[in-house]
């Protein structure tokens, strides 16, 4: 596998407070990879940094009431740098971020929200698409005419994902895709998120369900505080007694 996606020594500070701390993470082409840790170790934050999120609050609350914002260090997709580029055009290069608990556009139909994601395609490539993302979530076309807001937490994570597959993305960045999920609906959104993988998508996904992750993940990071404390399959991070106990809860 080649080297696709490179965060070297990542640091983000909420005025004084350290969320990120000089993080360092890669994923290759092809892989699907987990990022497990504790709510508030930073797993968001780093999703949010590498789609260009953290750059437009950079940008636009610097100097404001609402704080100081600062971001530091390197996000390399395919060799070229994106840290300093604006969200849109991260998007454009086929990063996309599927956020916690979907954040569909309420009032619109779930078909109007999967057809947001293709905005800026060809309308026969949308199409197409569209009819992959149906084939995949069934429910989605069912619901194709409900209006977002009243879909249940499984199927506004489907939504998410789907729209954001519209966009024909090159890396996905799944932000705690179980959360809140009943385990059957775990179980489907498991399967899900495989066959997307099999579709040649590459994977980042951030979760606190470490069961959930590990079983999905070819490889795993585990966060706390900031920091990347540990690397390795699930079996290798299982194996270690220390990591399993102080910072997986298992």
């Amino acid at each position: 596998m080649s080297l696709y996606l490179e965060v070297k020594n990542l640091s983000v500070l909420y005025d004084r407070a350290i969320v990120l701390n000089g993080l360092s993470l890669h994923v290759n082409s092809g892989e699907l990879v987990s990022l497990v840790g504790p709510n508030g170790a930073g797993k968001s934050t780093l999703l949010n940094a590498m789609s260009g999120l953290i750059k437009w609050q950079h940008d636009t609350l610097k100097g404001t009431v609402s704080g100081k914002i600062t971001l530091n260090g390197s996000v390399k997709f395919d060799g070229a740098e994106l840290i300093n580029l604006p969200a849109h055009e991260i998007a454009r290069k086929g990063i996309i971020l599927c956020p916690e608990r979907g954040r569909p556009f309420r009032e619109m139909t779930v078909q109007e929200n999967l057809e947001v994601g293709a905005l800026f395609l060809d309308k026969k490539v949308a199409d197409d698409n569209l009819e992959k993302v149906y084939a995949l979530f069934p429910v989605l076309k069912k619901r194709s005419s409900q209006v977002a807001g009243t879909l249940s937490g499984g199927e506004r994570t489907m939504l998410s994902i789907g729209r954001s597959l519209m966009s024909e993305p090159k890396i996905l960045l799944i932000d705690e895709p179980s959360v809140g999920l009943a385990p059957l609906i775990k179980d489907s959104l498991f399967e899900r998120i495989r066959d997307v993988q099999g579709m040649g998508v590459t994977i980042l996904l951030t979760e606190q369900d470490v069961s959930f992750a590990f079983d999905l993940a070819s490889r795993n990071y585990v966060i706390s505080r900031g920091k990347i404390i540990a690397e390795g399959t699930s079996q290798e991070l299982l194996a270690n007694e220390l990591i399993r106990e102080t910072y997986l809860g298992l």
